[in-house]
Formats: structure tokens, C-alpha cells, sequence
């Protein structure tokens, strides 16, 4: 795959897991001797749009392929443009049931690569459960046109305790976002008769916002939230894990990153002429194990 050119298209610079993202498909790239060139949509799904689609009209400078993690829906004009182009087209952490359709005809690789993100959901409602088998939780979900943000909810409800009432807040993935909604709920009179035993998050950025959100109340006020644990998801090693190490957070469900992945599978699709694997799913895990968190 030498002098192949890629770009990347990520959702924003603020989140660590975009910047593992970014991390992985650069280190990937130098060892294949790959150009990437990555861009930010700053989570606004029109501005990525325009983004692409003046990348795929630009003739002059064509990449070879797109690696697109999509911040609203899977993009399927935007893709169906690159490919027609000639413009392979990688889709990052999003289900795209167009995958199928494209491939059929296309001269370029077309493919999916994605964690299992009901299963991420999976493991945060067992990670719950060594919390609480009963009671209120808060749980904030990123944006409801996000399948990731949808199956991980689905896999939460799907293992979490059966007694726990889940109470949902809408953030955008970001520390900010999460910090505001969580202040705006918390100044509802209802908010502190729900009596909440953890807030479970669906990205450690979103954890820490909530979490700062709690830490701003009056003190007479923080004491009824003071032992709730706060959870959340991504797990990088230098700000997730290590949140959870100094007990900012409780747990996180480590993502492996998925740029440098797909990066990969563009370099052995073009050695061997081959298509990739149509979707690729990769495994998360819990960080600490289960068993550690109950101890």
C-alpha cells in the first residue's frame, strides 16, 4: 500500500478516543508507509458532510480511500459518491446496512470495522451489577441518531439487574456535553428524590463531565450523591484506565481503536487484491475484569 493517500475523517479533536483513533491510523501509517491526511468534523454532522464530499469532488487530488467515523447518520450519498469517484470507502464504530449494496459493484474495498457495541452495553449493565442490584441509576447516552450510542443501550438493558430503574440523559459524546446536561437535571427539584446509586456513562468523557457536574453542588447538597460510583466506556490507557486508577472512575469497557484497523485491512486489500471482510467486529472488554470489580 506504499504512496496510497487516506483520509480519515474523525468526529472531533476533543475526546481522547478520537485522538487514540488518530493516534493508531498514524502509526499504522508509518509502518506501511501510507499517507493520511486526518480531518476533524468538530461533532457537526453538515460540516463533515461538506468536508467529504469537497474531498471526493476535488478530481485533482483524490485519496484512494476514506476512513469515516460518521457523527450523525452513515452517510450513504456521501459514500455512494466516493465509491462512484473511485474512492475506497471505510466505515469507523457505525452499523451501515448499505455495505452490502455498495460492494456489488464496487471497484474499491467497502467495508465496516466496528467494536461490538451492544456487547460494550453488555458489559457496562454487568459491570452495574456488582454496584447495585436495586434502586436508580443515571445513565447517559450519546446522541439518539448514533447506532453505537442505541446498541449500547440495548446491551446495557439486556444485563442489567432487573430491579435497577434506569433514569437516561442525551449528551453529544463530549465532556461538555454531559457536564451540562447532567447540571441542567440536577437542578430540577425531581432529580434529588431519585436517589441515584451510579451513573453510567457511554464514553469516559461524558463520565468526567457528569462527574464534575456533581462536584459543583453545595456541599449539603453532594452528600447524597457522594458514594455513587461513575462509569464509562472508550478506556484509553492514558485517561480512561487511568481514571479508574485513581478512582475517578469505577470502570470503564476498554475500545480498541478502530482507524488503525481499517488502515491495515485498505493495505492487505491492496496487496492481495482482495475485498475486506464486509464487517469486522472487534471484541471490548471490562477495565477492571468483573470479578475485580466486585471485590
Amino acid at each position: 500500500m506504499h504512496n496510497q493517500n487516506v483520509v480519515i475523517a474523525l468526529t472531533t479533536r476533543d475526546n481522547d478516543y478520537q485522538a487514540e483513533q488518530s493516534a493508531s491510523a498514524a502509526e499504522v501509517a508509518s509502518r506501511l508507509g501510507v499517507k493520511i491526511n486526518v480531518i476533524y468534523a468538530d461533532n457537526n454532522a453538515v460540516n463533515q458532510t461538506q468536508q467529504l464530499v469537497k474531498i471526493i469532488q476535488d478530481r485533482a487530488q483524490h485519496p484512494d480511500a476514506i476512513l469515516v467515523e460518521p457523527v450523525g447518520t452513515p452517510m450513504y450519498q456521501v459514500a455512494k459518491a466516493a465509491v462512484a469517484a473511485g474512492i475506497g470507502w471505510g466505515i469507523l464504530n457505525r452499523e451501515a446496512d448499505y455495505i452490502p449494496e455498495l460492494r456489488r459493484a464496487a471497484p474499491v474495498p467497502v467495508f465496516a470495522v466496528s467494536p461490538d457495541q451492544e456487547e460494550v452495553g453488555r458489559i457496562q449493565g454487568k459491570q452495574l451489577a456488582a454496584f447495585t442490584t436495586e434502586g436508580n441509576i443515571l445513565y447517559i447516552e450519546g446522541p439518539s441518531t448514533s447506532s453505537a450510542a442505541n446498541l449500547r443501550t440495548k446491551g446495557m438493558l439486556s444485563t442489567k439487574p432487573s430491579k435497577v430503574e434506569v433514569k437516561v440523559l442525551k449528551a453529544d459524546w463530549s465532556e461538555r456535553g454531559a457536564h451540562q446536561a447532567v447540571k441542567s437535571w440536577l437542578s430540577l427539584s425531581t432529580s434529588s428524590q431519585l436517589h441515584i446509586r451510579a451513573v453510567v456513562c457511554q464514553n469516559d468523557a461524558m463520565a468526567m463531565g457528569a462527574r464534575e457536574a456533581f462536584a459543583s453542588l453545595p456541599e449539603a447538597a453532594r452528600a447524597q450523591w457522594r458514594n455513587a460510583p461513575f462509569t464509562g466506556c472508550d478506556g484509553v490507557t492514558k485517561t480512561g484506565q487511568e481514571w479508574v486508577r485513581t478512582g475517578q472512575l469505577r470502570a470503564t469497557v476498554v475500545i480498541p481503536p478502530m482507524a488503525g484497523l481499517a488502515l491495515e485491512m485498505l493495505a492487505k486489500a491492496a496487496s492481495t487484491g482482495s475485498m475486506p471482510a464486509e464487517r469486522t467486529l472487534c471484541a471490548p472488554r471490562s477495565f477492571p475484569a468483573i470479578p475485580e470489580i466486585c471485590a
